[in-house]
């Protein structure tokens, strides 16, 4: 068969698009949502917070303290309409999300005041992500207080996540317990979700938090607590003498980040990879430019994007 020079140019144009939209549709697929938490940059603005995401081609923002005020209901980005509104036009503007607030709430007490205080925190924190269109408010369980029986704390942390979930259904926002503090063991968490058994519950899994606690293989992890995870918090540190970490750049550590980001990926996971860079809490590690210029790397690298 011959062609005129009219078909072979329409023939070679019409493969031409088609590998271009082949191949943008492996990049599209292939790409992570990516998101940091303020926590890594503590002395930041909001505003510095979204310049540098939206510069570095972050998807969203999760906020864990603004400029050191961690009860975000009262940061002045969120504390009057006007004030709000402007916020909400800015991450318009830039193209990013607020993906997750990060309360200080844990609920592994009976009831009594100090429980009511961090109900009530909580569910300010729902409130807000309602008015912020953000999906998701973590919350911790938190302890496995030694005079208190341990299936009686994971029934604590149950009801409070089920009162939590009960009130953010209704404001179209799901509640994350982060597998954090005492809760790192993944039977314990598995059991704790199972008790609360809530639609709009479910987990943060901190890859880091669990493995540098018990050594459980990512795998294993999350063919136990797939079914519950929405959201993830990625970083990376390597295990110093006693109990003692060292946060580190993605990959330069001891725990197997990659292997679990690989599970998340290949199972595929829509949630966001967002960077926990503790700055606030460990002052004495790499500035925030730094380091969530490196993730942002470190993850183009891993997802070839």
């Amino acid at each position: 068969m011959t062609y005129t020079r009219k078909e072979f140019l329409q023939n070679s144009a019409i493969l031409l698009a088609a590998s271009m939209t082949s191949s943008s549709f492996i990049l599209l697929k292939n790409k992570p949502l990516l998101a940091f938490s303020t926590i890594a940059c503590p002395d930041w603005t909001l505003r510095q917070a979204i310049d540098f995401a939206a510069l570095h081609n972050y998807n969203g923002l999760e906020i864990r303290g603004i400029k050191r005020q961690m009860n975000l209901p009262d940061a002045v980005e969120f504390n009057s309409p006007e004030n709000m509104e402007s916020t909400l036009a800015t991450m318009k503007e830039k193209g990013l999300k607020f993906v997750n607030l990060g309360a200080s709430a844990a609920f592994h007490m009976p009831e009594g005041a100090v429980r009511d205080k961090h109900m009530k925190e909580a569910k300010a924190f729902i409130d807000l992500a309602q008015q912020i269109n953000c999906p998701f408010v973590r919350v911790f369980p938190n302890e496995f207080p030694k005079d208190q029986e341990r299936d009686k704390t994971i029934a604590y942390v149950a009801s409070g996540l089920r009162t939590l979930g009960e009130y953010a259904k209704k404001r179209n926002v799901t509640v994350l317990m982060e597998t954090h503090g005492d809760f790192s063991h993944s039977d314990d968490v598995l059991k704790t979700m199972k008790a609360a058994d809530h639609p709009n519950v479910a987990l943060v899994w901190d890859i880091s938090n669990m493995w540098t606690e018990t050594k459980e293989a990512p795998a294993v992890v999350y063919k136990k607590l797939k079914k519950y995870i929405r959201h993830t918090h990625i970083k990376d540190a390597k295990l110093l003498t006693g109990d003692k970490l060292q946060y580190v750049f993605l990959g330069e550590g001891d725990v197997p980040i990659f292997e679990a980001i690989d599970i998340l990926a290949k199972d595929g996971y829509k949630g966001y990879y967002s960077f926990e860079w503790e700055k606030l809490w460990h002052p004495e590690i790499a500035e925030p430019e730094l380091a969530l210029a490196d993730y942002q790397k470190a993850m183009k690298k891993q997802f070839k994007f």
